[in-house]
């Protein structure tokens, strides 16, 4: 009779115990009898039982309960369920008795713990660690579906165990989420896909190998493959590490690097390698921000919708937002020679020809970049997450307000790709590129190159190599390597006496506003120059402030103002309007 309740709720609904309705559910249960052995209807009731919250059936309620299938639960396990089952909401105690009297035993004292430890907040769902439930999800549309995947069990098993054990060693007060995917170059192949390991999680659920989240720095190397591609730079080329503000639409653009220093003048293999902001920035300025954009969007990075003016000079920060599958399949492109196709997660997927992105020798010099560990040094240190016993390049990134953590890297065999953050937005605390995803990038590669260690990719023709030197030695000698046609021996940068002079702070069009609960005395602007400005002047409106190497700093009342430079002669060299509000 409850099976046939089951079967047509009608039968069972609350209220419905009036003589005539048990007549018609006896009715309904004769004619199963007459279809059904007594085993079928056991097997019918077990699986439609409800047995606590929402666990319908005993599939369900041997996971939920115990993180086990049906098959592997003990005896006990099974009197504690039997016990469930004529009040599901029974509290641990009542279970107790129940399963006492079920058992017919004498001594069942065993069986509070067991029903406490059953019903209790640390029981969760627990599923075997070789299993992808994420990408079960995304796979499996409609019923009886049944697919194969390129998952190897091997690979998915230890990429589970090594973000498993780095988000417990974080705790879930600094960062509850992670996500991994790993990728055979070759084939494309995705050989591994965590979207999350439940733990910590709020939102365990939530697939965050394919959540849309802010890139940080991770965009950059397809950056400076892009400048060096076209001639722009060279990975010797000097980047000037400095304040800079840029005007922009909706306002000042003023980049800092994460620890809030400057490097001064940097090589860009420096520049790319020590993830500085500053100098990516100025890369932009030469590449262009819808170049840029288009190239990433060539490059798999289909969440970039809009154009170069919505992102900004931002982008080169990694503003934007990507997903963890997007950025495997971005560096697998720069580990393929610039040739990029889309990834396969079943084996039934078409085999796409790959697309020359960006030109293979571009590819290589930046994949070198990205493995110099003595270039990483000065921001990363020389034994660090990212530092292996064989060839690797990588790039980290922290998106802002530490909200999300990426480490991508590969070998000529596999890319790794890495997210740990918070699936809920909100940030993480003490916690870095460096020192969320990175480890578990290098437990990975270590594992998987434990046999067959990763060599340097050959390098293509087109890039030639040349020993070089820097002046004033601002960066050691070593063997650099160029696009072909244009290398050079001795690296130079253009002195401060050189450059024209000119005004950097105040930028023009800059509008300011007075704090009324600041002094006013004490709401100074410092006015910056550039350049060989010795003899030179500085005036505000038509009042002469000082000359311009005395870094002065001036009062301004409400209104536009002009700042002017005049050389020796009163000559204006340089001049910016901006606004005290």
């Amino acid at each position: 009779m409850q099976v046939a309740g089951f079967l047509a709720p009608d039968l069972a609904a609350p209220g419905q115990r009036h003589f005539w309705d048990k007549i018609r559910q006896m009715r309904a249960a004769w004619a199963l009898e007459s279809r059904w052995s007594k085993d079928q209807i056991l097997e019918a009731y077990l699986n439609l039982a409800g047995f606590r919250g929402e666990a319908q059936g005993i599939g369900a309620a041997a996971l939920g309960l115990f993180g086990k299938t049906p098959d592997a639960l003990a005896r006990d396990d099974a009197l504690l369920l039997a016990a469930l089952l004529p009040d599901p909401q029974a509290d641990a105690g009542t279970v107790a008795r129940r399963a006492c009297a079920v058992s017919h035993e004498q001594d069942c004292g065993r069986f509070a713990g067991e029903a406490a430890s059953m019903l209790g907040p640390a029981r969760s769902l627990a599923l075997d660690p070789g299993l992808a439930p994420h990408l079960s999800d995304r796979l499996l549309t409609k019923p009886g579906l049944k697919v194969t995947t390129t998952l190897d069990r091997r690979i998915q098993t230890l990429a589970i165990v090594a973000l498993k054990r780095q988000l417990q060693g974080l705790g879930g007060a600094r960062a509850r989420d992670g996500a991994v995917v790993v990728v055979d170059n070759a084939s494309g192949d995705v050989l591994a896909y965590v979207g999350g390991i439940g733990g910590a999680s709020t939102a365990p659920a939530v697939d965050g190998a394919n959540s849309y989240r802010q890139a940080g720095s991770t965009l950059k190397p397809f950056l400076y493959a892009q400048a060096i591609e076209k001639g722009y730079l060279t990975p010797a080329s000097i980047l000037d590490d400095s304040p800079v503000q840029l005007d922009t639409a909706s306002g000042l653009y003023v980049p800092q690097n994460y620890d809030r220093g400057f490097k001064g003048p940097v090589s860009a293999r420096s520049a790319l390698a020590g993830s500085l902001n500053v100098p990516a920035v100025r890369t932009l300025l030469l590449v262009g921000v819808d170049p840029f954009r288009d190239r990433l969007w060539d490059t798999g990075y289909r969440g970039l919708v809009e154009d170069g003016e919505y992102y900004g000079y931002s982008l080169a920060l990694g503003s934007a937002e990507v997903t963890l599958l997007e950025q495997a399949d971005a560096y697998r492109s720069l580990a393929q020679g610039g040739r990029w196709s889309p990834l396969r997660l079943t084996l039934d997927a078409p085999h796409t020809a790959p697309r020359a992105i960006t030109t293979p020798q571009a590819a290589w010099i930046v994949a070198d970049m990205m493995a110099d560990a003595n270039a990483r040094a000065v921001t990363f240190g020389l034994d660090s997450a990212l530092h292996l016993p064989f060839w690797a390049a990588v790039k980290t990134g922290t998106s802002k307000a530490l909200r999300d953590n990426w480490c991508i890297g590969f070998t000529q065999k596999y890319t790794v790709a890495v997210w740990v953050g918070n699936l809920e937005g909100d940030s993480m605390r003490a916690v870095s590129g460096v020192s969320g995803a990175a480890p578990v990038w290098r437990d990975i590669m270590l594992s998987l190159n434990a046999e067959e260690r990763g060599t340097p990719p050959p390098r293509p023709a087109g890039v030639e190599a040349r020993a070089i030197t820097f002046a004033r030695a601002i960066e050691q000698p070593r063997t650099e390597y160029f696009l072909a046609g244009t290398g050079q021996s001795h690296i130079a940068f253009a002195p401060d006496e050189s450059r024209r002079p000119r005004i950097t702070n105040p930028v023009s069009g800059s509008v300011y506003a007075i704090d009324p609960d600041i002094p006013h005395d004490r709401q100074r602007l410092a006015v910056d120059v550039s350049g060989a400005v010795t003899a030179h002047r500085l005036w505000l409106d038509k009042t002469d402030i000082g000359a311009a190497d005395s870094q002065p700093e001036i009062i301004a009342g409400p209104g536009t103002h002009r700042l002017r430079l005049t050389d020796v002669g009163g000559r204006v060299v340089d001049q910016v309007m901006f606004t005290i509000r």
